[in-house]
């Protein structure tokens, strides 16, 4: 999976429409092995980045859970200081 895409299930805010963009974008450029398309693909390209943005969010509003949402801020410092133990020298 791509290190770039992260959970966005279970927040408080919901994931933003530029959040699910950036993953469903990130999943694309992963999958089609580029980051930026020729301009004869770039048309497939949007389109497959547009049917995975619609994919997530349908994903994201189907699920339930019962645990309480998760807040940002905790989970971007948990983030960091998993990162600073993983390439600490």
């Amino acid at each position: 999976m791509c290190r770039s895409i992260h959970p966005l299930h279970n927040f408080a805010p919901p994931a933003t429409p530029d959040e699910v963009h950036a993953a469903a974008l990130q999943y694309v450029r992963k999958i089609a092995g580029t980051t930026k398309p020729s301009q004869a693909n770039q048309e497939v390209f949007d389109a497959a980045v547009a049917a995975v943005m619609a994919a997530t969010q349908a994903l994201l509003d189907g699920l339930v859970t019962a645990a309480p949402p998760k807040n940002r801020e905790e989970e971007a410092a948990k983030a960091r200081a998993r990162a600073e133990r993983r390439y600490a020298s």
